[in-house]
Parts: structure tokens; C-alpha cells; sequence
């Protein structure tokens, strides 16, 4: 029995019951009707809590916090919190019900280190505002903005359902006609915010609900504002924060400015991507430098490349999305939603087996995708080519695509096989130690001993000081070292003969 509060000891179920009142969590009424069901006071501290937790007079959030001596948190304004739905760097989400009406509601409360900082929860409070006069289905409407001394929160709807990234976690990838569906509703929002005024500036999996019918809702308008810069303690230089990194990379790569909603446009067609494919277009990582970096954008593995079987249809919007070029990009998310609509009707087409209508042809052209540099010619193979040099990569982007070749590049060799554990990146790869050092060695070797690229035709290159590293390479007929410099003429020949050998040996 919990008779005691000693060390180890929970408190007894009648000090438990006392402090839930004297916070308002338990009214008499409900003590009373507990102690009659229990038939006495003298029961074990967990039998009793388990019973208010049965009943539904306490959820378990609130009991472990009651067990922790918690006086705070209970209540916000009018607000009782149940439970804790999420936590972000600047916020938590808790599901709440109003003391009166028991209207259940979200309620996003600031972090309480940002409380007392009249710039962090005037901005809160400000984007709150602007988020309270947004009103569309497909956006998740904010009822009131309230500051309580140092209580700073908003009441919001409470979706009952998942957010996008745990649905397409469950899901795998979704159809392209449910992805489609889902993506309509989305720009949909996102236009109605464009003709208000307003960016997102934050657009990810996480920041987009599912409703428990299917319905697309998204959340944190604004808010991706709050201390949009912050300072990286170890330089002292100014980077973005973790909210708006990957926009502000972005705009690095394709020179936009901020607030452009042809940023949010390229991060619609990430999320277009990621419904379709299972998988995020864009690397994921914690890194900063990695997630400012440029190679992050053309490293991406276009649509149809890691997915053949993704309709045309369907693949045109990602890539029109997904430009660089931002030109190029829808110029407004009802753009976008204009394709998805015509991509909609052609998927049902399809569905029935019927060639696409005179006169709904697509709006979006097809584009190479991020990572893929279009070739004058019909590209014939694809190479990765794995090599830290900007110029030398330029000279590589070029040789190749002479060629005919599509090109991918990057400078971490790690990276490179990560990418070929997905089908189809690319038909051959080359790594130049030149720079790379030892680790195009390592990774060399590495791609021969895995068995998903030990059969990917490959080239090291060594400059003279590394031609004693040559004995340690694991060569084979279709996996070849050789000496810089070289010209892209000979390394092309190379390559060939090392598919030509790769072909074969399936044979």
C-alpha cells in the first residue's frame, strides 16, 4: 500500500487525490463517485489511478505529471491539457478541452525558455495573428492567439489523424492517385495563402496533417519566421535556423530571394516526390554544412529514374516543381494544382485503359531532374562521378554529356553508395582520388565487395604520387584503375569496355 512519500514511494492515493483537486483536475463529484466504486480510501496508489484513468476523469499524461509533483502545465487559459501530441524546437503541441464547452482542441504552446524573450514570443504572437485570418479547408485553422503572463499559445483545430510523414512511413508510397488527390488539397491551401500574401517558408512531411478522412491539412503558417536567423555558437557567423535551412539552401543554389513562393513550390515537389516514391527526395541530415550544400539539390535521383513505373503523367509535375531553374518552376502553387487536376484525369484514363484526351495536354514540360544534366543527345548511359573539385567536376559534366552520357555528381564517396542501394542511379561510376585521397580507394573496394554494386562497372583514377596504391585495388574485368592525367576520350573508351564486360559476365 502507498501509505508513504518517502524516497521510492509514490504518495497515497488520498495525498494523490488532494493535490488533483486542490489543481482543479478532479471536481468532487468525480472524488466521490472513485471512492464509492473503490469501496475505500486505504487502496494501493496505482489501483486508484488506474480507475480515474478508466473513467476517463484523468489521461495518463496527467497522472505521471501528478506522480512527478508537477503545479504547472495542467491548464493554459480556459484549457485543460489531456496530452502531449508533439514537441518542436520552438513549441509543443498538446490535444486540450475547454474547461466550459469541452470543445476538444490543439493547443501549441511556446517553449517556456522563449517566453520571457519579447522578441521570440512577439514574432510567436505576430504569426499566430497572421495564421488566425487564414480559413481554408485544406489549412488548419487557428481559433485564438493568447498570452497569459508568461503563457504565450495558440488554439488551434484538433486534426484527428497523422501527420503526412508517419502516414507515408506506414504506408510505404502512396498511389499516384491518392498521392495526387492529397497534393490537390494541398496547393489548393498553398494558393489560397499565395493570393493572401503569405509564404510557408517551412514546407515538410511533419507539417502536414492527414485527417482521419483523407484530408490534407497544413500547419505552421508563418511561423518558420521565428528567430529565422540564429548564431552558430562555435564561428559566430549567422546561419539559418533548423526551420528554414533547407529554404535557405535552396536560395543559395538557384539565387531567389527570400520569401520567393517558388521556394515553396520546389518543396511542394519534394513532398510529390516523397508520397510517390516512399523516399525523400533530398538527402536527410543533421549536418548544417551538408543541408547548405549546393550538390544536395543535383543529387537528387529524378522521379522516373528511381521509379519507372511512375506514370508520365504524374513524373511531369515533380520535375516542373523540382527545377533549379526557378524560371522554369511553377511560378504559383495554382499552377501546379492546374497539372494535378489534368494529372487526375489522365490517371483515371489509365485506369480504363484510355489514351490521354485531345486537349489536355500538360502544362509542365518534361525537365531532367535535380542531379541529371540534360545531353544534346539521347543520353545512352548514366555515370556517377564521385569527385570533391568543382572545376574538375565541370570538366566531367561536360566530357560525358558530349557524349550523350546523364551525369551525377557528388563529393562524398559514402554518399555514392548510399545512392546506388536505390535501382537504377546509374549504369557506371567513376571516383578520382586526385583530391578524394584514400576514401575513393576505400569506397572503390567497398563498391566491388557489396553485393548490390560489386557488378557496377568502375574506374579509380590515381595521379602519379597514388600509382602505388593501385596493388590494393580490388580490379576485376569490368573494374579498372587508371593513371591521371587522362583524357575524357580515353576514359570513355575505358568505360565501354567495362560495361561491355559488366553485360557479358551477366550473360
Amino acid at each position: 500500500m502507498g501509505s508513504g512519500s518517502g524516497p521510492g514511494k509514490k504518495p497515497s492515493a488520498e495525498k494523490i487525490a488532494q493535490r488533483a483537486f486542490d489543481l482543479g483536475l478532479l471536481d468532487e463529484r468525480q472524488l466521490q463517485d472513485v471512492w464509492a466504486e473503490l469501496g475505500t480510501r486505504n487502496v494501493a496508489t496505482d489501483d486508484f489511478l488506474q480507475l480515474l484513468v478508466r473513467r476517463e476523469y484523468m489521461t495518463n499524461y496527467q497522472v505521471g505529471r501528478l506522480l512527478k509533483g508537477d503545479k504547472v502545465g495542467f491548464f493554459y487559459g480556459d484549457y485543460k491539457v489531456l496530452y502531449l501530441v508533439g514537441s518542436g524546437t520552438f513549441a509543443r503541441v498538446f490535444r486540450a478541452v475547454h474547461r466550459e464547452t469541452g470543445k476538444v482542441v490543439a493547443l501549441k504552446v511556446l517553449r517556456s525558455r522563449y517566453s520571457d524573450n519579447a522578441m521570440q514570443f512577439g514574432q510567436f504572437i505576430r504569426e499566430g495573428r497572421v495564421g488566425e485570418a487564414l480559413r481554408h479547408p485544406n489549412i488548419v485553422p487557428i481559433y485564438d492567439v493568447c498570452s497569459h503572463g508568461l503563457d504565450h499559445f495558440l488554439v488551434m483545430e484538433f486534426v484527428e489523424g497523422r501527420n503526412l510523414r508517419e502516414f507515408v512511413k506506414i504506408r510505404g508510397k502512396l498511389r499516384p492517385d491518392e498521392a495526387t488527390d492529397l497534393m490537390s488539397g494541398i496547393c489548393s491551401g498553398m494558393q489560397y495563402a499565395f493570393e493572401h500574401g503569405l509564404t510557408h517558408r517551412d514546407l515538410k512531411m511533419n507539417n502536414i496533417l492527414v485527417s482521419s478522412r483523407g484530408q490534407a491539412k497544413l500547419v505552421d503558417f508563418g511561423l518558420a519566421a521565428m528567430d529565422d536567423v540564429v548564431t552558430d555558437d562555435s564561428s559566430g557567423a549567422e546561419m539559418p535556423n533548423s526551420r528554414t535551412i533547407d529554404y535557405a539552401a535552396l536560395e543559395r543554389a538557384t539565387g531567389v530571394r527570400k520569401d520567393d513562393t517558388r521556394s515553396d513550390v520546389y518543396f511542394l515537389g519534394c513532398i510529390y516526390y516523397n508520397m510517390l516514391t516512399g523516399v525523400p527526395p533530398l538527402a536527410e541530415t543533421r549536418d548544417r554544412v551538408q543541408r547548405l550544400s549546393k550538390m544536395r539539390f543535383l543529387e537528387v535521383v529524378p522521379i522516373r529514374r528511381f521509379d519507372p513505373e511512375i506514370p508520365d503523367t504524374v513524373a511531369l509535375v515533380v520535375n516542373k516543381a523540382m527545377s533549379l531553374d526557378a524560371s522554369r518552376r511553377y511560378q504559383a502553387p495554382g499552377l501546379m494544382l492546374h497539372d494535378l487536376k489534368i494529372a487526375k484525369k489522365r490517371l483515371a484514363q489509365l485506369a480504363k485503359g484510355n489514351g490521354e484526351s485531345d486537349g489536355e495536354k500538360m502544362a509542365a514540360e518534361q525537365e531532367p531532374g535535380a542531379d541529371e544534366i540534360a545531353a544534346p543527345v539521347a543520353p545512352t548511359h548514366s555515370v556517377m562521378v564521385v569527385e570533391s573539385n568543382v572545376q574538375m567536376q565541370d570538366i566531367f559534366r561536360a566530357g560525358f554529356k558530349k557524349a550523350g552520357y546523364r551525369v551525377l555528381l557528388t563529393s562524398d564517396p559514402e554518399r555514392a553508395l548510399s545512392r546506388f542501394r536505390q535501382p537504377g542511379v546509374a549504369d557506371c561510376v567513376v571516383f578520382n582520388a586526385q583530391q578524394l585521397g584514400k576514401s575513393a580507394l576505400v569506397m572503390f573496394n567497398r563498391f566491388g565487395e557489396e553485393s548490390i554494386t560489386k557488378s557496377i562497372p568502375a574506374v579509380l583514377l590515381l595521379d602519379e604520387k597514388q600509382r602505388g596504391w593501385k596493388k590494393h585495388a580490388m580490379t576485376s574485368p569490368h573494374r579498372c584503375v587508371l593513371p591521371m592525367p587522362i583524357t575524357m576520350k580515353q576514359l570513355r573508351t575505358a568505360l565501354g569496355k567495362l560495361m561491355t564486360a559488366a553485360a557479358e559476365a551477366k550473360s
